[in-house]
């Protein structure tokens, strides 16, 4: 059997999503879509909008067949890390390619960037520092040196735009572990990135889906960008929790946590740095809602994502230490399948690299307890009272015919 990888969030799986996923399968030539998702917190530091059962569901509804849970590490770390883990993971179960969505469209760029970065590295560090000494942002940084290495030239990815970012990175973690996977990318199409919901458009970003929750307070309306099976998802985990995940929702226990531990604990915790601990003590002790709080923190320095994975770590409590403690994924971890996706697992067992794991219960070793402690407190920010669901929940197995 032929895989093809993808890396996820789903948050939450909208019809842009449903688009990719029926392109990786017909551009790979896979008969078996496997998808890597991050879990409770994601990328852009933020709680994710639905637990990472029900993004599972609505990605086997939509066409995946294999949905693998992205250590937390991993899936709250800056754009290379991020997609190391992920790459690490489709590499280990065996995918011939890997496909990402890019507003570039084409995979000639990503080539071509790869190779100019690789034998103008030094050069490329070099401008970097000089960037961020000046006082810039890292990825503005980032942006500054690249563009003097291309000098305009056309045949080069435009790594300024968000998807793109991450399509270089996924190219370079492969490179980087010497991957037999073929890297492949479509056209992301619609709505951009950040972009808010547009009348008329079926697909919206995932972005513009959750503002217009969050300003509207109800699903109503969003039918028109999201798959019946994601509305459904929506709907029941709304009834079950009463909301969805957000840093409003989570900002009272935020706020508890900061104040009680003062920036000499604070500057403790993985990616706090260049005494923000001070700021960021300070805006939780002057603002009683999130976003006012965010915005006495943010700086040209500072972007709204770095802070907010400031505050993702400072909320789980993952420390620098353990940050620097972690090198490599250590296990798969299976959140869901489909009949093709349980074929697949049992054809290519013996060329799986790494171990399978199915049940909480087996995550002994410190980057999986760090899952089960991140799972649990995620849950507590959305007022559950069991949290016992990380072991009480199986891998959903979905028998049924993906969206059409």
């Amino acid at each position: 059997m032929k895989a093809a990888g993808i890396v996820v969030e789903y948050n939450p799986f909208h019809n842009g999503h449903l688009h990719h996923t029926r392109s990786a399968k017909e551009s790979s030539g896979a008969d078996t879509i496997i998808a890597v998702m991050s879990g409770q917190f994601l990328q852009r530091g933020e709680p994710a909008f639905a637990d990472k059962w029900k993004r599972t569901e609505m990605a086997l509804a939509g066409g995946v067949d294999i949905v693998l849970e992205l250590p937390y590490v991993y899936a709250t770390a800056q754009a290379s890390d991020f997609a190391k883990g992920a790459i690490a993971l489709l590499d280990a179960i065996g995918c011939e390619s890997f496909c990402f969505g890019s507003e570039q469209g084409a995979i000639e760029p990503f080539l071509n960037t790869r190779q100019l970065l690789v034998a103008k590295n030094e050069l490329y560090q070099h401008a970097i520092r000089e960037a961020v000494q000046s006082g810039i942002s890292y990825p503005k940084a980032l942006n500054s040196a690249y563009q003097a290495l291309t000098g305009g030239l056309e045949g080069y990815a435009d790594l300024t735009q968000p998807n793109n970012i991450l399509g270089y990175h996924y190219m370079e973690a492969a490179d980087r572990i010497s991957s037999s996977m073929q890297p492949l990318t479509i056209q992301r199409i619609g709505s951009g990135y950040h972009d808010p919901i547009t009348e008329g458009l079926s697909i919206a970003s995932a972005t513009g889906i959750r503002k217009a929750f969050f300003e509207g307070g109800s699903l109503d309306g969003l039918s028109s960008y999201l798959p019946a099976s994601s509305m459904k998802a929506l709907t029941d985990f709304k009834d079950q929790y009463g909301g969805f995940g957000s840093w409003e929702t989570f900002y009272p226990m935020l706020r508890f946590i900061i104040l009680r531990d003062r920036p000499e604990r604070l500057r403790q915790f993985a990616e706090v740095t260049e005494g923000i601990e001070n700021l960021i003590f300070e805006a939780a002790a002057k603002e009683q809602d999130f976003e006012p709080f965010l915005a006495r923190i943010k700086s040209k320095r500072f972007t709204r994502t770095r802070i907010q994975r400031m505050l993702t770590h400072i909320f789980t409590g993952f420390t620098w230490q353990q940050l620097k403690s972690f090198d490599q994924p250590t296990y798969l971890r299976l959140l869901g399948m489909t009949d093709k996706g349980r074929s697949y697992l049992n054809a290519q067992k013996k060329n799986i690299s790494l171990p399978v794991i199915s049940r909480a219960a087996d995550l002994a070793d410190n980057m999986g307890k760090l899952d089960i402690h991140a799972s649990n407190l995620y849950l507590l920010g959305l007022g559950a009272h069991n949290l016992k669901k990380e072991f009480t929940t199986p891998p959903i197995y979905f028998c049924g015919r993906p969206s059409r």
